[in-house]
C-alpha cells in the first residue's frame, strides 16, 4: 500500500486584482438583476458577464464579490468561471482569436491555422491555453466547437465569425486588426 501524502493546493488560474471595486452604479444594476430571479444564485452567469464586461476578465476578488452578493460560497462561482470558456481568468488582448479545434475544423486545417496565427504573432503554437502577445494586442486560443462545422475551419476575432479560413484569409484577417 502506498503512503498517503497531504494534498497540495490546486493552483488557481484566476488573477489577483487587489484594487477590485465595483462602481456603485454597476452594483445597483446588478442588485436589480438579482431581484428578477426567484433564487439569487440563478443570476450568477448574468453577474459574471457584467463583471467581465466592466473589467475585461474575472479575478479572484471578483469571484468573491459575486459570491458574497449572491450569498454563495466562492467555490460555486469559481466553478462557473473555470468551466465556461466565455469567461476569462486573465486579461485578453484587444483582438481575441478563437480557433475551433473540434473534428470538422481539425480535418479542415484548424491546427495549421492555429500554428500560422501563433507563429505570425510570436506565440508558441505548442502551448496549451490562451496566449497573449507581449504588447497585449492579440490573444490566440484553441476552443471547442464554434458551430460552423459545414464551413471548417472557423475562427472568431472578438465577435466576428469567419468560416472556411484559409492561410491567405487568416493573413488578411490579422492584417485588418489595427
Amino acid at each position: 500500500m502506498s503512503e498517503i501524502r497531504p494534498l497540495e493546493p490546486i493552483p488557481s488560474p484566476l488573477r489577483e486584482q487587489p484594487d477590485f471595486a465595483v462602481p456603485p452604479a454597476l452594483a445597483a444594476e446588478l442588485d436589480a438583476v438579482i431581484a428578477r430571479y426567484p433564487q439569487a444564485r440563478s443570476a450568477s452567469l448574468m453577474l459574471l458577464h457584467a463583471i467581465q464586461e466592466q473589467f475585461g476578465y474575472i479575478s479572484r476578488q471578483a469571484v468573491e464579490w459575486v459570491a458574497a452578493r449572491l450569498g454563495l460560497p466562492p467555490l460555486n462561482i469559481y466553478e462557473l468561471v473555470t468551466f465556461y470558456p466565455m469567461f476569462h481568468a486573465a486579461p485578453v488582448g484587444k483582438y481575441h482569436l478563437k480557433i475551433c479545434r473540434t473534428l470538422s475544423c481539425a480535418l479542415g486545417g484548424s491546427h495549421q491555422l492555429h500554428e500560422l496565427c501563433c507563429t505570425r504573432l510570436g506565440l508558441d503554437p505548442r502551448q496549451h491555453g490562451p496566449q497573449t502577445t507581449k504588447d497585449g494586442k492579440f490573444t490566440v486560443e484553441f476552443v471547442e466547437c464554434l458551430a460552423g462545422c459545414g464551413a471548417a475551419p472557423v475562427m472568431m476575432v472578438n465577435d466576428a465569425f469567419h468560416e472556411g479560413v484559409t492561410p491567405r484569409r487568416a493573413e488578411e484577417i490579422l492584417g485588418g486588426c489595427s
